[in-house]
């Protein structure tokens, strides 16, 4: 299937809920009014609940319980709820994909993105961006695989998902990546420019004239998420780490290694994606 028929195929490109299309209609203002994030939010009862589990989370370390959608926006501020309202929507679109483990896409989907948050806060980037282009970057593999089951579970058999070499043999295979159709979904779902970029440079976020800094931040956490997922030792960890895309943003193999992600606790925030 050519990429613009995989973008357009209705079935594999969920729509996002009305109120999800109006929160992000709001928070993409110059000047977004917090209570009426919160009004739109506390409108849906389903996202409101996945937006509060999300947000009393380990992940956003907060000093006390959230228990309003007000009380959110407040306390995380707006970065951080744009990627709450995309957690919870995306958790709710996707319930059934053939041949993927959706607790194992979005546990590692959850570790780039919190990855991601870290290495943009080393490199003095917009953190809420990060995460949230992080949680989405492998949306892509989803989309695949509601379109084209058939077609994609040789590769998956071959080239598992979260192998080191997905994206090569997706390219040979059919001409684009998952990052080319997690662009072109996030196009559709108006997310800003620079983060549709990262996107879809996030594989070669330095070739060509490409020089996509979140784009380059992306291929390292999702690197550093792979490799944990299928269980690189330190060897393979030294052997595979993407030096270049490491070098052009100043950070070598120990700063992206960081702590080691099992010590991060995901159980409360995968509850709002699997639930």
């Amino acid at each position: 299937m050519q990429l613009e028929a995989l973008l357009n195929y209705p079935r594999a490109l969920p729509a996002m809920p009305r109120a999800v299309t109006d929160l992000l209609g709001e928070m993409n203002k110059e000047d977004p009014s917090p209570k009426r994030v919160g009004q739109l939010i506390g409108h849906d009862p389903a996202l409101t609940t996945r937006v509060l589990r999300l947000s009393n989370s380990a992940f956003f370390r907060v000093s006390r319980k959230i228990g309003s959608a007000d009380e959110a926006v407040a306390m995380l501020g707006m970065t951080h709820v744009r990627s709450l309202v995309m957690a919870a929507a995306l958790g709710a679109s996707f319930k059934n994909v053939p041949g993927v483990d959706l607790r194992q896409f979005w546990r590692y989907s959850l570790r780039v993105a919190e990855i991601s948050r870290s290495l943009a806060g080393v490199l003095h980037q917009n953190q809420g961006n990060a995460f949230t282009a992080g949680l989405i970057h492998a949306i892509g593999i989803l989309v695949m695989h509601i379109a084209m089951p058939d077609v994609v579970a040789p590769l998956d058999m071959a080239t598992p998902p979260f192998d080191l070499n997905r994206a090569a043999a997706e390219k040979a295979a059919f001409g684009y990546t998952y990052a080319d159709v997690g662009a072109g979904m996030a196009e559709k779902w108006q997310f800003p420019p620079e983060m549709v970029s990262a996107l879809a440079n996030q594989v070669e976020p330095f070739e060509g004239e490409a020089y996509d800094r979140l784009g380059g931040i992306l291929h390292l956490a999702s690197w550093r998420a792979r490799a944990e997922e299928i269980q690189l030792d330190d060897q393979g960890l030294a052997a595979t780490f993407p030096d270049m895309v490491g070098l052009t943003l100043g950070l070598d193999l120990d700063s992206v290694l960081g702590k080691d992600p099992s010590e991060w606790s995901f159980s409360q925030a995968l509850g709002a994606f699997t639930d």
